[in-house]
């Protein structure tokens, strides 16, 4: 029996209460899972904790059905991050190991004993956007990312784009693999569409966002936008902020001169919740500065919602010329104004929305989560 050993703590730190937009979490959810629904003939997943109490085990153990055992470290998840960036050998066995993202044991290691060793790289924001993540966060990635330059096997990004950014930053050589995420299974409309619909106060018709203030979201140019003639007075809604974040949101849309409630914060949603919003929304913008995948992008041509993005590389790749592109720099008129013409031409027909719809659910179908973990099987098979 060959078994791979998926650290699977990040699929728990981020995920207390409904932390919807908690990406990694997400991330790290469905590719555990995956990989245990893709295990080839002979082979079985381990999943790696940090240490917590035996009940919240038996609880973590619930969520990956078909798991062949769980293994713990003798530490908590932050005394382990701190002991693995130090370099300080905290053992969780010897094999195969997997971590969908850069908490891993990244040091040197045996691979005469068929040890492999292999992360994950989301995003190079640590780098380019540090302040997004906090500064400590980000120190924190990038020690861990020269550690992998050195000891891990092979890493796993989620796009071309990371790969290429990737690459300028690190001596990586041909280790670095493209592996992408996919939508949710668990993304469906609820069973009283508008019972929620009332409960949630959706307007009629809407354009949808995820994001914050934060400068590399784009958030703050799409507010702008709002108050544009080209945004044709369409209330704008904007997922996965907390409270006190959203309240930014709002303040950003007053000074814009817009009505109060044109511009609304909804913080973190429910997955049935989520898949009403993107199935009743006008448009779903993406105006990111800097991404690393754009899951949100994908999940909202799941339900052939029609999509205006950045033309940030990461959210062209996933889009495949299924959306509205937007430059982010562009002489003759600024960010907001180009946004707002293009959310205009899906408003007012421009564009083909029909066609939009079409081109968005094709685009979808490349991504899928039980082809992703095969990749990971075949990137092992190969090391």
């Amino acid at each position: 029996m060959t078994t791979l050993r998926a650290i699977a703590e990040d699929a728990v730190a981020r995920t207390n209460g409904r932390a919807r937009f908690g990406g990694l979490a997400r991330y790290s959810t469905e590719l555990t899972r995956a990989l245990i629904e893709s295990a080839p003939p002979g082979c079985d997943v381990e999943l790696v904790f940090a240490a917590h109490p035996k009940a919240e085990l038996a609880e973590l153990s619930s969520r990956f059905p078909g798991a062949s055992r769980i293994v713990t470290a003798p530490l908590a998840r932050r005394a382990l991050a701190t002991a693995w960036a130090s370099g300080v050998k905290v053992s969780v066995g010897e094999g195969i190991l997997h971590s969908p993202s850069l908490l891993a044991p990244l040091m040197r290691h045996d691979r005469a004993l068929v040890t492999q060793l292999v992360v994950t790289v989301h995003d190079t924001i640590a780098w380019t956007h540090p302040a997004s993540i906090g500064h400590a966060e980000a120190a924190w990635v990038r020690r861990m990312a020269q550690r992998a330059a050195k000891h891990a096997d092979a890493i796993v990004v989620p796009t071309h784009a990371v790969a290429d950014d990737l690459r300028e930053r690190l001596d990586l050589g041909e280790r670095v693999r493209v592996v992408p995420g996919a939508v949710s299974s668990a993304l469906v409309l609820p069973d009283d569409p508008e019972v929620r619909s009332s409960w949630l106060r959706l307007p009629e018709q809407f354009v949808l966002a995820s994001g914050s203030m934060d400068p590399r979201t784009g958030v703050d140019a799409l507010v702008a936008a709002a108050a544009l003639p080209d945004f044709q007075g369409m209330p704008l809604l904007v997922l996965g902020d907390d409270e006190w974040r959203g309240r930014r949101i709002s303040e950003a849309a007053m000074l814009a001169g817009l009505p109060e409630g044109r511009v609304r914060t909804l913080g973190t949603v429910s997955d049935s919740d989520l898949a009403l919003l993107f199935s009743r929304a006008s448009a779903f913008v993406a105006p990111g500065l800097a991404e690393g995948f754009g899951l949100t992008a994908l999940e909202a041509m799941t339900f052939g919602t029609p999509l205006v993005h950045s033309d940030a590389p990461a959210l062209v790749e996933v889009a495949g010329g299924a959306g509205v592109l937007v430059p982010r720099e562009s002489a003759g008129s600024s960010y907001p104004e180009r946004l707002a013409a293009a959310v205009g031409s899906v408003l007012d027909g421009t564009v083909d929305t029909a066609q939009l719809a079409v081109l968005g659910r094709d685009r979808t179908k490349v991504f899928n989560w039980r082809a992703s973990g095969a990749q990971i099987w075949q990137l092992h098979a190969e090391l």
